[in-house]
């Protein structure tokens, strides 16, 4: 009976451990590599959460129509180190955005560059992805 016992706690341990890998997806599970964007519009709120930060954007299409888009950045911590802060940016903020669309035609993008109101332009994306142009 010990030993069972000891059987299944390693493998419940074993499962706990991997459960948080299988929450995480692939760059393409959701999004399409072969569909880049370039979108400018202002910011409406920034999410950092792991394991993705998100910045919703209020973009403008050619008609004047508005659609908040959903992008999907790095990790808080990769941001961090690639120079972004927590008031990097704030709500009301114009910035543009390049990244790749979602495949199930969504206002969501996986955010590869981000050129903030200063000017400067950060990376955005997560390095662990497969988005072209690794």
């Amino acid at each position: 009976m010990k030993k069972f016992c000891l059987f299944a706690i390693a493998g419940l341990l074993a499962l706990t451990a991997a459960l948080p890998l299988a929450a995480h997806h692939s760059f393409a599970a959701e999004f399409d590599g072969a569909k880049q964007l370039n979108m400018t519009g202002t910011v409406t709120r920034i999410d950092w959460v792991n394991p993705h930060a998100w910045i919703y954007l209020d973009v403008k299409d050619a008609s004047g129509n508005v659609a908040n888009w959903g992008i999907e950045t790095g990790p808080p911590n990769i941001l961090y180190r690639m120079g972004w802060r927590r008031d990097s940016l704030k709500p009301g903020d114009t910035i543009v955005v390049s990244g790749f669309a979602a495949k199930d035609g969504s206002h969501t993008c996986a955010a590869r560059e981000v050129q903030l109101p200063d000017g400067r332009k950060v990376f955005a994306g997560s390095p662990t992805d497969q988005a072209p142009g690794k």
